[in-house]
């Protein structure tokens, strides 16, 4: 397993192929990494679907309310009983395997949703927070399967906070 300096601000997510450990960045974007880590201490991201999966661009996930369940056909539309966040822009790049904040048309309306870039996407940058990095497991996100939506979407199994494994 990848080392892990900083337990409280890493993140494990289970997918079917393996863990993803990913390295969450709370000093560029604090209330995006802490959102993060209460939605995974709330059990909130377990069951929930990658519904939006763009071959040579991201995977997106994250849809709280929407992204698990029988119905799925709504996922990408919702987000958490949270408020949204505001736009927590930095200079770091959209590099492979940064984690981005998903929002609509206005910048200070993430709330639960996230992707991970397959590639370098520096069109993003500048327009998107970044809040993290994928540290290990990198090839089960590669693994994803494709879609806009996946007739059959892969899923996060467990999503937790390393200090709480």
């Amino acid at each position: 397993m990848a080392e892990i300096k900083d337990p409280e601000n890493t993140i494990i997510i289970e997918l079917k192929g393996g863990n993803v450990v990913i390295e969450l960045l709370p000093d560029v974007a604090p209330e995006h990494s802490e959102r993060m880590k209460q939605l995974a201490r709330d059990g909130a991201y377990d069951g929930v679907v990658f519904h939006r999966v763009i071959e040579g661009f991201m995977a997106q996930t994250g849809d709280v309310a929407h992204g698990k369940g029988s119905d799925l056909r709504r996922a990408g539309t919702g987000g958490s009983e949270y408020p949204d966040l505001p736009a927590e822009f930095s200079r770091l790049p959209h590099a492979r395997g940064t984690l981005g904040a998903a929002r609509s048309q206005n910048p200070n309306s993430a709330n639960s949703q996230f992707f991970i870039n397959f590639k370098d996407n520096d069109f993003l940058n500048g327009q998107y927070t970044v809040y993290g990095r994928v540290i290990e497991g990198m090839e089960h996100v590669d693994a994803i399967t494709r879609g806009e939506p996946p007739a059959n979407p892969d899923k996060m199994i467990s999503v937790k906070v390393a200090a709480d494994a």
